[in-house]
């Protein structure tokens, strides 16, 4: 399980992108994206301040206040042994 912030866990295997958020800003495709995200209601904000995001398999988004370079590290340390 992947520890997103605040009480919010997820399964390794849910995952399908962690991003950063500045990344929303590069391209217009990218607003657009976010936006019926969250229109639709996938957006799961789990606190004021977000540095990154997460993409689910569950079609849920969630908004983590951790940064996706400590996401990452903390992805990848599941196989070490």
């Amino acid at each position: 399980m992947l520890h997103l912030g605040e009480d919010v866990v997820i399964p390794y295997d849910k995952i399908i992108a962690i991003l950063d958020i500045d990344i929303l800003s590069q391209a217009e495709i990218n607003k657009e994206f976010f936006q019926t995200a969250e229109d639709e209601g996938f957006i799961n904000k789990i606190s004021n301040k977000v540095r990154s995001f997460i993409i689910t398999t569950d079609n849920d988004i969630y908004l983590s206040p951790i940064s996706s370079v400590t996401l990452k590290a903390r992805f990848e340390k599941r196989y070490e042994v």
